[in-house]
Formats: structure tokens, C-alpha cells, sequence
């Protein structure tokens, strides 16, 4: 048997794309290119590649890339991870990298709001278990996001409710002996209080006291300041912690040692900071506390969401109802569901009529009516008509299950507006850490007496007020709270991402059919070109030929022959022409429906139509043709209601300074003539389904951001391509794997509200940032004494900790004032 030599590695990695013997060939002549290489083998099968290689000349990652350079893909996969012990932005770098320096890894998000990461890695290369190994490492620990089938969001949701507990413990602990600290430190600076003081007992005495009241505040209630610290230290990675820990440590050390031994200490410079040490890490376990109740409000629609779902069900098995849990329904139960109670999960009503309340997935506060047949969702609520329900969907393949999905996944992405500010907390802390060492060696040497005094206070004050904390929440508080409250107005963000980009789009391309109009074309005119067929004939051969057919026009025809009772033959030999239209043998007749284009492909004479397809295009309506065995026989005019919303809507986007698009495979006429009904100015029609993509790739070359509006299924590809893709959706028709965005319910003016919410959301970043770095750049220098020559102030370090905390609190209070959003003006 052979073995692999010492020196050498064994990789083994999924290729995808390969569909024959040349696709193999090219892969392991691309592999054994690489230096290194003495084995690749690549089997077709297993779509596999399996290659021996010298790790001191090569590694996975070239060969990945040798893969990639064929045309072929090496496979991804992704695992959500809980992180704790994250505080700032630049914990969250350092948690990024510590994962992305593993080979294999392809990409990794963290969000510090969330306490949550993605990592994009390849299989075979790295193991999930060696990423979240890796960020233990580093000092965040770790674990998989979903464990032991717990519902989404519960083990995140837990996690933060005990981070908030721990927080309140230690904040009451410290209060008990940082009240009566600040009591004994500051009730001697007043002169009255002071002498009676000194009278019980000496300064020394007093000082022992401070100490002993600001030992356990420092190491009990600040524990994990020291804890993280050291660890973020340790790994040469200084952060939030190891701030704190050298700050509030240094005021504490300075101050035991001036108890200790103060003739060590200059003339003057032996003061107690016992106080400053209590008062900072009180302050900023209390800043922190303030912080976990905000951003648990910040995701407070997810747990309105989760708390939408029904823990018990009604059901009728056997000719008896019982009540089981929901995670025990089947598909194919039959639910009772009770006037006023909740439909526990998908289905369609079995029997009985009433009202849904359907506004937490459309945003429409208007109940709808339905039927026996009608579909609805778990989660709505039943009006005042008792329901049986014909389950069609459980558990996470509910329409529920996947809005709570998303909104995780949104709130848990990074945009690249936040992927730069972790970039620039990576290395703030360093500089600030160089800047208080600067600050210190400034003032010993050129400061006035005490310098030692001096030096010490200013450096502990840079540290305290130069905390990234802000720079971190910046972006995902805002994010959380606009997802979040989109999700409650029927707007669905699948990426954070797409918030940024949507607020930045200047195009606004959409298309027509069950877009701009109802979706629902009917047969309005119909005209024989002189055939001896009546009128019906031409009809039923027509709608035979469309039976089949899922087209929207196909149902008009068939709908209307249908309603006129007409008999439809069988139709053979079906064949459809995505965007031309279909032929068939009907009752012994060649029969093409389509487009004009259809019929010049066919090479039949549509001429002789021209008129009376110019007046059906002018009437905004879309003209069909019908030929049978090679002859126009007739001409149809289908028509599909514009939106009663669509007017409106384009002129509001147009109010915001965007232009306005159609997109549409109909003739120029009728295009032009739905435009000018909607009020949009340009108009790019006759463009078949698979070219609309090339139409947004044309709009872009131009230096245009694009959103893409279509129905989430046809559209894809044009969706796919354009900067933000906006699915509009109709409860449980929502193509919800279409688009960036997913507007629940039918209605045109969720646009103008995902796009207002997006630039809302983008304003409150943006002032978010401002606050962050305008406070930096501004109070480090103070920090440091800029303003002591001139006016003789210093700031003290116990309200460079309080001003620190407070800029986290801004921050977030800033983000939650997206909750109250309402669509209206941004």
C-alpha cells in the first residue's frame, strides 16, 4: 500500500461544475502546475479532487485558487456562531481575524450587537470546530448559534438576557461600596466635613479605608475587565478591557503603593485615587447595563416575531380532537383554530369562512377574507369564524420560521460601511494606548509640580475616554432597529447590506406584469382577420392550445372560454417558447399564440393586423395573436389593471430624487402606453426574460446604482444582477429566496417605504459615526490637557470613564429611534 511521504499533505476538496472528461482533465493538469504538487487526482463521480502536495512550497489556499483560475468551484459552506466577551470594535476585528488567518476560511463577519459571526470556509481544508477553537483562542469563546434544536433565536436571546442579569449583579455590588467610597474621598475635600473626619480618624486611616472599600469593586464586580483584558493583552491585542483594566489598575496601584510606601513618591505626588479606580469601573459597568437593555430593544422584533408563534395546536386525528404541541404537527393535519386564536402554522382552510388578520406578514392592518381553498399563514390571527386548516407547512419551512431567518441573517450581516470602521478600531487601540504613553512621558518631563501627578492622571484619562465602544455599535444598532421594524411594516431585508445600498440607489427599474399592474390580465377584444371560424371556434381552439399553460395571458383566454362554456378540445404536441409564445395540434389544426415575434419566427403575415393592434396597444392594452395552420386568424387584446397604487408610488420615488424605469417584455405601444398611465418617462420593452439582466448590466456601465422591482420568480436573474433586488410578494406566493428585499404584501408603496427606511437608517449611521469619531478626536486631547496651559483644566478620570459610557448610550438611544419609524417622511 502506498503511504504519503512524511513531508508531504494529503487535501481532499469538492469541485463543482465539471460535467466530463476534459473538465477533469483540465483540473488536475491545473493542480499538478502548482509547485509543490507530486499528486492530483480528480474523480467525476464524486466530484472530487484529491491532491498530495509539499506543504513548504504550496498550501490549501493556492490550490484552491489553481481550481478556481479552470472555471471551476471549490464549495463553501458557512457556520453561525455565538461569541461572548466581545465589547468593542476592536474585539471584533481581532475575533475576524483570528478566524480568517485559518487556511480555508473564505470569510468571516462578526457583529458586535448581536454577539454573533458567520464564517465562510471550505470544507476539507478547515473544520467548523477548528474556527470556533480559533476565536476561543483569541479570547471570545465560541459555539455553534444553534444547538440542541432550539427555536432560532432563543439560545441568543437567553445569552443576552443573562449578560444583562451578570451586569445588574455587579453593578448593585459595586454601588454597596462605591457609594460610601465616594462618601469618605470627596466628604474630606469639604472643609466642615473634613475636620470632623480627621478628627476620628488620620488621613493614612482614611485612606486604608478607601482601599479596602475599592478592592472587591475593582477585582469582583470589574472581573472581567481583568479577565478579557489580560487576554486581549496576552495575544497583543489590546481592547475595550485591557483599556479599563490599565486605567482603573493604574489609578488603584498608584494609589496602594502612595499608601504603602509614599516616600517613594516626589514631594506632593502621593495622592490616594481609590476613588477614580471604584467610581470608574462602577461607571462603566453601569454604562455597560444601560447598553444590554438598548440593544436587547434594538432586536425587540425578533422576539415579537418568535412570541408569534403558537405553542399548541388542535388537531383531528382518528375522528378526535386533540391539543398536541406544534412541534408534533405533521403536514396533511387538520388544525381547528377558534375565533381570535392564531393559526399555528401554514395551510389551507379546509372549512369554514372568516376574516385573518395578515398584518404580520403584510404590513395591511385590513383583515382578509377566506374561503375553503384560500391559503394562510401560521402566526395571523383568525377573525370571528372558526377555521379548519389543512396543514401544508411546519416548523422552519413556515413562512414564519423563514421571516425570523431572515431578519437574524440581516441583522447579523455587515455592510461595507461597518467593515471599514473595524478595519480602523484594529488599530485605534494601539494608538491610543501610544498616545497615553506620550501623554505620561510629556507631562513628567516638561509638566508643573507634582509632574508625577500630572503624567499619571492625563495618560489614565486618555485611556478611559478613548474606548472604541461607540466606533462597534455604531452600525448594527441601526441595523438591528431598521430590519427589525421593516419586518413589522411588511419590508423584508435579507442582508444588511442591501439597507446600505438601497439608500444609495438612484434607479429605480420595474417590471410590469404583477408589478406595476395586477398581475391578472383579462381578454378584452378579440378580432378575426376574415377566417370562416366564428368568433368562438377561434376561441376554443386558442384556449385548448393554452390549457397547459402557467403564462398569465394563457389564463385570460382560457378563463373567458371557460365562462362562455365553450367545449375545449385536446390539444397534442404542446410546445411553449419562453417569451414568444406556444403551438400545438388542435382538433387537427396548427396552432401558434404568441407575440409578433412569435409569429415572424413562424414566418406568418401579421400585417394585415397592423391596425387593429395599434389601436389594442393604444388602449394599453397587449396584443396576442392567433394563427391557425400558418394563417392569422385573429388578434386578441389582453389587458392587465395598473395598480391603483402605481401612479402614486412612481411619483413619490420621483419626490426622492430617483428616476423611474419600466422594464418589459410587451410591445413598445403598450409599454409606452402603461407608462404613461403610471407616470414613468423611460421605457425599454420587448425584452425577453433571459436579456433583462443584460438591461440592468447596461443601466450600471452608465454609472447607475439599480434596484430591480419584480415579482420574485420570472424576474431572477434581473434581480439577481441589479444592485438591490425588491421581490414584491403576496403572503404566501413570496418568492422569499428571490430578492435582497421582500415586500410582503402586493402593494407598489412598500417601495417608497423600504427606501425611505433605508435612507433613514443609512442618516442614523452616518450620525452615529459622526458621534463616535467627533467624540474621539475631540476628547483625547482634552484627555491628554490640551486646555491646561491656557485655562488650567484637567479632566478627571472618573469623567472621562462616565463620558466614555455615555457615548455607547448615545449611540444606541440614536439606533432605537428607528422603532418609531412609520414610512411616512424620512
Amino acid at each position: 500500500m502506498d503511504e504519503t511521504p512524511l513531508n508531504r499533505n494529503t487535501l481532499t476538496v469538492g469541485v463543482e461544475g465539471m460535467s466530463c472528461a476534459g473538465c477533469v482533465s483540465r483540473v488536475e493538469k491545473a493542480l499538478s502546475a502548482v509547485s509543490g504538487v507530486d499528486v492530483a487526482e480528480v474523480n467525476l463521480a464524486t466530484k472530487r479532487a484529491t491532491i498530495s502536495y509539499d506543504p513548504g512550497s504550496t498550501g490549501p489556499g493556492a490550490l484552491v485558487d489553481a481550481i478556481s483560475a479552470t472555471g471551476f468551484q471549490v464549495p463553501s459552506d458557512s457556520i453561525d456562531l455565538d461569541i461572548e466577551g466581545m465589547s468593542c470594535a476592536g474585539c471584533v476585528s481581532r475575533a475576524e481575524k483570528a478566524a480568517a488567518n485559518l487556511p480555508g476560511v473564505v470569510a468571516s463577519e462578526i457583529n458586535l450587537a448581536t454577539h454573533r459571526g458567520r464564517v465562510t470556509f471550505t470544507p476539507g481544508i478547515v473544520q467548523p470546530e477548528a474556527i470556533a477553537r480559533a476565536i476561543t483562542d483569541a479570547g471570545y469563546p465560541a459555539r455553534p448559534h444553534r444547538v440542541d434544536g432550539e427555536p432560532a433565536g432563543d439560545s441568543e436571546r437567553d445569552a443576552r438576557d443573562a449578560e444583562t442579569e451578570t451586569l445588574k449583579r455587579a453593578l448593585v455590588f459595586a454601588l454597596g461600596f462605591t457609594v460610601p467610597l465616594i462618601a469618605v474621598a470627596m466628604g474630606r475635600m469639604v472643609e466642615s466635613i473634613g475636620a470632623v473626619m480627621l478628627g476620628i480618624m488620620a488621613e493614612r486611616a482614611w485612606m486604608a479605608v478607601e482601599w479596602v472599600l475599592a478592592t472587591p469593586v475593582l477585582f469582583y464586580a470589574g472581573r472581567h475587565f481583568h479577565r478579557s483584558g489580560w487576554n486581549e493583552l496576552k495575544h497583543l491585542n489590546p481592547g475595550m478591557n485591557a483599556l479599563v483594566m490599565i486605567g482603573a489598575g493604574a489609578a488603584y496601584f498608584y494609589s496602594l503603593l502612595s499608601l504603602a510606601a509614599p516616600s517613594l513618591f516626589p514631594a506632593g505626588t502621593a495622592h490616594a485615587y481609590f476613588e477614580a479606580s471604584g467610581v470608574i469601573v462602577t461607571l462603566i459597568l453601569f454604562g455597560r447595563y444601560l447598553e444590554a437593555l438598548a440593544k436587547g430593544r434594538t432586536s425587540a422584533a425578533i422576539k415579537k416575531l418568535m412570541g408569534l408563534q403558537v405553542p399548541m395546536a388542535r388537531v383531528e386525528r382518528g375522528g378526535s380532537v386533540s391539543e398536541i404541541p406544534i412541534a408534533e404537527l405533521r403536514v396533511g393535519d387538520k388544525v381547528h383554530v377558534r375565533p381570535g386564536e392564531r393559526l399555528p402554522a401554514d395551510g389551507a382552510i379546509w372549512e369554514g369562512t372568516s376574516f385573518v388578520d395578515e398584518s404580520m406578514i403584510s404590513g395591511e392592518p385590513v383583515p382578509v377574507e377566506k374561503r375553503p381553498g384560500a391559503e394562510v399563514v401560521g402566526g395571523t390571527v383568525n377573525g370571528n369564524g372558526a377555521l379548519t386548516v389543512l396543514v401544508s407547512r411546519t416548523g422552519d419551512d413556515t413562512v414564519l420560521a423563514r421571516i425570523i431567518r431572515m431578519v437574524e441573517d440581516a441583522q447579523a450581516g455587515k455592510p461595507p460601511i461597518q467593515k471599514l470602521a473595524d478595519r480602523i478600531a484594529g488599530v485605534f487601540v494601539p494608538a491610543v494606548m501610544g498616545i497615553a504613553v506620550l501623554t505620561f512621558l510629556g507631562w513628567l518631563l516638561f509638566g508643573p509640580e507634582p509632574a508625577l501627578g500630572y503624567a499619571f492622571v492625563t495618560a489614565v484619562s486618555v485611556l478611559l475616554i478613548a474606548c472604541p465602544c461607540a466606533m462597534g455599535l455604531a452600525t448594527p444598532t441601526a441595523i438591528m432597529a431598521g430590519t427589525g421594524r421593516g419586518a413589522e411594516i411588511g419590508v423584508l431585508i435579507r442582508r444588511g447590506t442591501a439597507l446600505e445600498l438601497l439608500a444609495r440607489v438612484d434607479t429605480v427599474v420595474l417590471d410590469k406584469t404583477g408589478t406595476l399592474t395586477e398581475g391578472k390580465p383579462e381578454l378584452r377584444e378579440l378580432h378575426s382577420l376574415g377566417t370562416d371560424m366564428a368568433d368562438d371556434d377561434i376561441l376554443a381552439i386558442a384556449a385548448a392550445a393554452e390549457a397547459k399553460s402557467e403564462h398569465p395571458i394563457a389564463h385570460a383566454l382560457v378563463d373567458v372560454a371557460k365562462a362562455k362554456g365553450l367545449v375545449l378540445p385536446e390539444a397534442l404536441g404542446l410546445e411553449a417558447h419562453p417569451g414568444h409564445g406556444v403551438t400545438a395540434q388542435v382538433a387537427g389544426h396548427a396552432v401558434a399564440i404568441g407575440a409578433a415575434r412569435h409569429m415572424q419566427a413562424l414566418g406568418i403575415d401579421i400585417d394585415v393586423a397592423s391596425a387593429e393592434a395599434d389601436a389594442i396597444a393604444a388602449a394599453a392594452l397587449t396584443p396576442v395573436f392567433i394563427a391557425i395552420d400558418g394563417q392569422l386568424a385573429a388578434v386578441a387584446g389582453v389587458g392587465d389593471a395598473l395598480k391603483a397604487e402605481s401612479a402614486d408610488t412612481i411619483k413619490a420615488l420621483q419626490n426622492l430624487g430617483l428616476e423611474t424605469a419600466l422594464l418589459t417584455g410587451d410591445t413598445e405601444a403598450t409599454a409606452n402606453a402603461i407608462a404613461a398611465q403610471a407616470g414613468i418617462g423611460t421605457v425599454v420593452a420587448g425584452v425577453l426574460p433571459g436579456a433583462k439582466a443584460d438591461e440592468i448590466k447596461r443601466l450600471q456601465a452608465e454609472g447607475k446604482t439599480v434596484a430591480f422591482v419584480g415579482d420574485g420568480i420570472n424576474d431572477a436573474p434581473a434581480l439577481a444582477q441589479a444592485d438591490v433586488g425588491i421581490a414584491i410578494g403576496t403572503g404566501t406566493d413570496i418568492a422569499i429566496e428571490a430578492g435582497e428585499v421582500i415586500l410582503m404584501s402586493g402593494d407598489l408603496s412598500g417601495i417608497v417605504r423600504a427606501v425611505k427606511l433605508a435612507k433613514r437608517t443609512l442618516r442614523v449611521i452616518h450620525g452615529n459615526f459622526f458621534w463616535a469619531y467627533a467624540y474621539n478626536v475631540a476628547l483625547i486631547p482634552l484627555a491628554a490637557g490640551i486646555l491646561y496651559p491656557a485655562f488650567g483644566w484637567l479632566l478627571n478620570p472618573m469623567l472621562a470613564a462616565g463620558a466614555m459610557s455615555v457615548s455607547s448610550l448615545f449611540v444606541v438611544s440614536n439606533s432605537l429611534r428607528l422603532r418609531s419609524f412609520d414610512g411616512g417622511r424620512t
